[in-house]
């Protein structure tokens, strides 16, 4: 292995990486301090459900006709290259992630409101089969393609029942200066093909409504996969599941207010499940006060689980009787 010299330094004293690194971070800093520091307060409002127009910096980064996306990106970038050139062993303050084909990079979050900026390698992508899957989250999503080209699928959930969505799949070209914007849980977009590099910059709101994020084989709108439509539930869906394996039966009220709270009808549900093993008896009564409940959305397989159980396990009705 060969061990460059400037590496070969840093193992004797790290003090001037340490010093480069905070350099990289007082420029950030400083962007967070003018423009960044913005688009931070106003994602806040954004996330909390205000209007894109109501929000100058936000609205003008997504207007059509306005450089103001150019404008703002070229600044960061251009402070950070500048740094980076200087030290080339730092790393960036911002949060990203890349892989092959895909790299994305987070401008600024708040809340549920996340803006990022995305580049998609066109070279890489083309290894890649032909899209197979689309899913749709329960997301709001704002996209203006700052440069590059492609050609994609515009792909609209017109409905499901029974495990099967229908879809339809259109062609959509992509061009330098495009605006859109997607309501998640009915719209997708799945790139086919992009020339050279397509950089795009995403402003995305998370709805907290409940749902799930839904994906469906795109050749018959077979579902293939659903999960909690925001980390909060899906970290309580994993912490029940883990209470259920670990048999902590002192968990089971807990699990059974959970499971009787209004919110994500798949956490709340995940919950009951656990519960009722946990403690079968807890577990029914809290199943039964769902059955009951002739708003709750869970009511009516509430209801028929309830009549599985007394089939298979008689003694439950004197746990919690019918009140009929």
């Amino acid at each position: 292995m060969i061990v460059r010299p400037e590496l070969q330094a840093l193992r004797g004293d790290d003090a001037p990486q340490r010093q480069a690194q905070a350099a990289v971070r007082d420029v950030y800093e400083a962007w967070r301090a003018g423009p960044g520091g913005q688009a931070e307060c106003e994602l806040a409002s954004f996330g909390r459900g205000a209007d894109l127009d109501d929000l100058p910096l936000l609205s003008a980064l997504f207007a059509p006709d306005d450089d103001a996306a150019d404008r703002f990106v070229g600044d960061l970038v251009a402070r950070l290259l500048a740094r980076l050139a200087d030290d080339p062993l730092t790393q960036s303050p911002l949060r990203f992630s890349s892989d092959e084909a895909a790299t994305t990079l987070v401008l600024a979050r708040a809340g549920t409101a996340v803006l990022t900026l995305h580049a998609i390698d066109g070279t890489a992508l083309a290894r890649r089969p032909a899209p197979a899957l689309v899913s749709f989250p329960p997301a709001e999503t704002f996209e203006r393609i700052l440069r590059g080209s492609a050609e994609a699928w515009l792909v609209t959930l017109l409905g499901s029942e029974g495990g099967r969505a229908r879809l339809t799949v259109a062609e959509q070209p992509v061009r330098p200066g495009d605006l859109s914007r997607r309501i998640g849980q009915r719209e997708a977009r799945l790139l086919r093909r992009v020339e050279g590099t397509l950089v795009s910059l995403r402003l995305q709101r998370r709805c907290e409504t409940g749902e799930v994020t839904r994906e469906y084989a795109l050749a018959d709108g077979t579902l293939l996969h659903q999960a909690a439509g925001c980390p909060r539930d899906s970290r309580l869906e994993l912490a029940a599941a883990l209470l259920g394996r670990m048999e902590r039966s002192d968990a089971a009220p807990l699990l059974a207010a959970m499971a009787e709270e209004r919110g994500s009808p798949a956490l709340r549900w995940q919950a009951l499940r656990e519960c009722l093993a946990l403690d079968s008896a807890a577990g029914f009564v809290a199943l039964c006060r769902i059955a009951r409940a002739p708003d709750d959305p869970l009511a009516v397989p509430a209801g028929a689980l309830r009549a599985q159980l007394l089939e298979a396990h008689p003694q439950l009705s004197g746990v919690c009787p019918c009140p009929a």
